[in-house]
């Protein structure tokens, strides 16, 4: 009897001590998935331009403006942000629809100096990710029903990442240029739209 006692204590510590490393795995591989997902979090609309423009080699940049129209937004060849307050703005400069401004609460832009219809690309945090389908159409539908002036663009493109909608339109080598740069900065990114402005 003592025998089989004394054979069941080292039995015990051996299963305890193959627990706890399973425990410590489990956890170790939990942890390390949501520090992952962090990483990936894009702080804002500006930061996501701002990485994508930043990725750009100097032969590959264009005369670039970015932010609204104001004083503390406002930058020369980098992005800027664009505030939310003015839903007529956005609609007029960037393409995005004024009824569907309750649905951003941050948002930035990048637009070719020369002419906007070279290159014009917006970003936004939608609220509820929830609506992200919705202010995509909304975007597409706005965009392309455009009056447009000094040409047309040649692409429209709508792509979505970690809550955020970027759309972006102008000439083929550019938006392609561009969305290359935006995937390589953001792998998960998906495409939501790619069509030609007729």
């Amino acid at each position: 009897m003592k025998a089989m006692h004394t054979m069941k204590k080292p039995l015990a510590a051996l299963l305890a001590v193959l627990l706890m490393f399973a425990f410590a795995a489990c956890g170790a591989d939990g942890s390390s998935g949501s520090q992952g997902e962090e990483e990936k979090a894009i702080g804002s609309a500006l930061e996501l331009l701002t990485t994508v423009w930043d990725s750009y080699g100097e032969e590959e940049r264009f005369a670039a403006a970015g932010g609204d129209m104001s004083e503390e937004n406002m930058t020369m060849d980098s992005p800027g942000k664009f505030s939310v307050s003015d839903a007529a703005a956005l609609d007029t400069t960037l393409g995005f629809p004024e009824a569907a401004v309750d649905k951003i609460d941050d948002a930035a832009s990048l637009v070719h100096m020369m002419n906007a219809n070279t290159f014009t690309c917006g970003a936004y945090h939608v609220k509820d990710a929830g609506d992200l389908q919705e202010v995509s159409a909304a975007l597409k539908d706005n965009i392309l029903q455009r009056q447009w002036l000094c040409g047309f663009p040649d692409r429209l493109m709508i792509m979505q990442t970690g809550g955020y909608v970027v759309a972006f339109f102008g000439e083929e080598e550019i938006t392609g240029t561009f969305q290359e740069k935006l995937v390589a900065a953001y792998p998960a990114a998906e495409t939501l739209c790619d069509e030609p402005v007729a």
